[in-house]
């Protein structure tokens, strides 16, 4: 008996019971959108983060006020981690503007290129002629954050230092908040009301995308002192961003950073600090590392529905076996060999594991084009090819079992079976 015989005498089995068939595919075919589907939308969050630290760029330190005064030995961390005390605790005293000029002396800092003071206030409710939304995220800060954020304008200009010195209520504006408040109107030049300040629109920023549940595009910044005024009062900042003057002079200007707030917050010796840095370029491999083992283990919890599907088929085919006890008993009498019954129900188990990994590889494919949790898939090819081969192995191996003890039967025992 050769091959095609073999394939032919397995589709009419597995044709003969469609239902119990069809099922067992879809076992099959579960498990394998599963790994691609849960691959792809943990590969689609590491990419949405990863692009959010970016925005900072790799020459970027941003500093906080570590109110838990954590922090050993006087300085500053390189990643968002909370901090062991190593020392006594001093008074938090909180980040200043005048922390933030002393940090922009060159004599002091000579690898800092730019210093940006920032405050924010969340959900602010903005009007313009009745349409209302609420920004997300109201910021303060100066002209150079917008370089050091990687937030460059679409149309209409940044504000200026003049703007900060004169603390004009000028503002620029994402594209959410454009969209929401001007709809297709050109937003530059007019007037809108922000937590019941009127703001006058300077620039619309270039679009960017959301990250996950937070909309980056809902934002809208202003001169820090408009905005202290007006909204947050003049306590301390929220945080200080700072670019370095390359992405090779990062750690220079972080030990220049922790060394001037040390010394103005009154840290020596293995005091705790009041504060954080965080390198942006160290945190991104930090996460990256972090997502890279979220998503194996997205794919191997979504593997386990496809070990499911293959115990499902060792049961199909044994309750198959047993079923034709007689139809095997009757080929083997008639000169059957071994290898033909052994062949057709391997071949069984295969095809049955073979059309459910792909139809399953196309349901994870489609699926992989729609949002799913606030976050946009991203197709991994190795996870399909993985998944499909995996499918495959599995009508192979659970399909062994049940093929083996067909071939065994002994025909004078499987012609008595009833």
């Amino acid at each position: 008996m050769n091959a095609l015989e073999v394939l032919r005498f397995a589709v009419r089995g597995l044709a003969a019971n469609k239902m119990r068939s069809g099922l067992t595919t879809l076992g099959i075919l579960i498990g394998v959108a599963a790994v691609i589907l849960l691959v792809a939308v943990g590969e689609g969050s590491s990419q949405a983060i990863t692009q959010n630290i970016q925005r900072l760029g790799a020459n970027t330190l941003t500093i906080s006020s570590n109110t838990m005064g954590g922090g050993g030995g006087g300085g500053g961390v390189r990643m968002a981690a909370p901090q062991q005390d190593s020392g006594p605790r001093t008074q938090a005293k909180g980040l200043t503007v005048a922390d933030a000029r002393a940090l922009a002396d060159k004599t002091g800092a000579p690898s800092v290129r730019t210093v940006s003071p920032v405050v924010a206030a969340q959900s602010q409710a903005a009007v313009y002629e009745g349409a209302g939304h609420t920004i997300q995220q109201l910021i303060g800060t100066y002209p150079a954050y917008f370089d050091a954020s990687n937030k460059p304008v679409a149309s209409g200009s940044y504000f200026t230092n003049d703007d900060v010195l004169a603390a004009r209520k000028v503002v620029v504006i994402g594209r959410t908040v454009a969209e929401n408040l001007f709809g297709t109107l050109d937003p530059i030049g007019k007037r809108i009301t922000i937590g019941g300040v009127p703001f006058t629109v300077a620039g619309v920023l270039k679009e960017a995308g959301s990250a996950g549940f937070q909309d980056a595009d809902d934002v809208a910044i202003a001169p820090l002192p408009a905005v202290q005024q007006s909204l947050t009062g003049f306590g301390p900042l929220g945080q200080v961003i700072v670019q370095a003057t390359s992405a090779e002079t990062v750690d220079a200007a972080e030990s220049e950073v922790t060394s001037i707030l040390n010394a103005r917050h009154g840290i020596s010796g293995m005091a705790a600090a009041d504060y954080r840095v965080f390198n942006q370029a160290a945190l991104q491999e930090t996460v990256s590392a972090a997502m890279g083992t979220f998503t194996v283990l997205l794919g191997a919890v979504a593997a386990i529905s496809l070990l499911v599907g293959g115990i499902g088929i060792t049961n199909i085919m044994l309750v198959t076996v047993t079923e034709r006890t007689r139809e095997i008993g009757i080929r083997k009498a008639v000169g059957a060999p071994r290898g033909a019954i052994l062949g057709q129900f391997l071949a069984e188990a295969t095809m049955l594991s073979l059309v459910g990994g792909l139809l399953g590889v196309a349901v994870g494919v489609l699926g992989s084009q729609f949002t799913i949790a606030g976050v946009q898939p991203v197709l991994v090819p190795g996870s399909i090819v993985l998944a499909l081969g995996v499918s495959v192995a599995i009508g192979l191996f659970f399909g062994g079992y049940p093929a083996g003890r067909a071939a065994k039967l002994r025909p004078i025992e499987a012609l008595r079976h009833e």
